[in-house]
């Protein structure tokens, strides 16, 4: 069993920010009253629609959405929220730039928002994010009838989540609605020190950890974040001629591991099963893939799946993955300083088409020097600031 505990922390967003279709919604009944934007408001299981919000009278969480200020807070209490349909913050509900709007676990609590009433359909997600500016922290979403939450807006932080065991795509980004042109497009969000797993479809073949595909703008971030146990990839950036290219995505210092197969040992062979799933259909998208590990993924670790841009692929290790831990068969990608190893598993050799120098250790038949940094069991953990711990026999590895 890995160590995976859940440490909240704000710190880490100092650096990070700087650096860079429509489901039914869950609705404020119309009875309830008018109430003026509020700068802090609580929810709480049992909350009610017409409470005042505050510590001692919460609200719930459509009610709260309703009504917070641009800027403002909404604190989650601890415990199980149990839902049927879509948790919607709606495009226009934006906090600002200086000021993100904010919904967050309560310190020190745990909120579990369970959508297990929810049918499998893509009407279905669990929470829907299509306005900008807001930071989600702390959460936990599962058992979506689709996507646990789903990113349709802007300059959004998503911090310390756990989207598990839902029937799509965990977490992913794309366009609000089919109507929704390509300059509103989600753009410069940050995913952040968070945690997806054991998310599945009924056919096997969908549902990933992460995803920004399809219809996603630029200065997209993935940091610090683990993906697992899902029935697909463990990231999938993928594209298609219908909808063009995406905007380059950037994934980094991050842990994908036993995509392909769940928790329970459940598989689908006819699933893509990729650590990091990197294009499609043969259209060039310029991605940064760097200071990332697949391990013991059930197809590739690393695969452009016919992406033929000229990506960056730098400082990645791929260990004892199924096929390929590295698979390029095509573009201009430029390698450097990657690490492929195998110790268990066999596999097939690396492909790596592109600018590769003698600063990669590729799988062609043994382990380079660098391989012994990886050959014990895998751990990890986030640190108090929220950076991604990984460690092999229980000594910590440099991302």
């Amino acid at each position: 069993m890995l160590h995976r505990p859940f440490i909240a922390s704000a710190a880490v967003l100092a650096g990070a920010l700087a650096a860079l279709s429509a489901p039914t919604a869950l609705a404020l009944p119309a009875s309830a009253e008018p109430r003026a934007a509020a700068s802090t408001l609580y929810v709480a299981p049992d909350g009610t629609d017409g409470a005042e919000g505050t510590q001692s009278a919460p609200t719930t969480l459509a009610s709260a959405i309703s009504r917070i200020a641009p800027g403002g807070t909404i604190y989650l209490r601890g415990g199980t929220y149990r839902y049927d349909r879509t948790v919607t913050i709606p495009q226009g509900a934006d906090g600002t730039s200086a000021a993100r709007t904010t919904l967050s676990a309560y310190p020190g609590e745990k909120p579990v928002l369970d959508f297990s009433a929810q049918s499998e359909s893509s009407s279905n997600r669990g929470i829907q994010l299509n306005a900008s500016y807001w930071h989600l922290y702390g959460l936990t979403v599962q058992h979506a009838g689709d996507n646990g939450i789903y990113v349709g807006g802007s300059h959004n932080v998503i911090e310390h989540t756990v989207t598990a065991y839902n029937r799509d795509t965990g977490l992913q980004l794309g366009r609000i609605s089919s109507d929704t042109p390509r300059s509103q497009w989600p753009s410069d969000n940050l995913i952040i020190s968070s945690e997806s797993h054991d998310n599945a479809d009924s056919d096997g073949e969908d549902a990933d950890g992460f995803a920004a595909k399809l219809t996603t703008g630029t200065g997209n971030v993935f940091r610090y974040d683990v993906s697992h146990h899902n029935i697909d990839d463990g990231w999938d950036l993928y594209t298609k001629s219908d909808t063009g290219a995406i905007g380059p995505v950037t994934v980094e210092y991050s842990l994908a591991y036993d995509n392909g197969t769940l928790s329970d040992g459940t598989r689908n062979d006819s699933g893509d099963r990729n650590g990091y799933k990197l294009g499609g259909e043969d259209i060039p998208v310029d991605h940064v893939i760097r200071h990332d590990i697949a391990y013991r993924n059930g197809h590739h670790g690393f695969t452009y799946n016919r992406n033929t841009g000229s990506m960056t692929i730098a400082d990645n290790v791929g260990i004892d993955n199924e096929e390929r831990n590295f698979s390029f068969d095509k573009g201009s990608s430029v390698f450097r300083d990657n690490t492929s190893c195998r110790f268990s598993v066999d596999g097939s050799n690396d492909k790596t088409v592109g600018d590769a120098d003698s600063s990669n250790q590729f799988w062609t038949g043994s382990n380079g020097s660098r391989c012994s940094s990886y050959s014990g069991t895998l751990g990890w953990s986030f640190s108090s600031s929220g950076e991604l711990i990984v460690t092999f026999g229980g000594e910590r590895v440099t991302l």
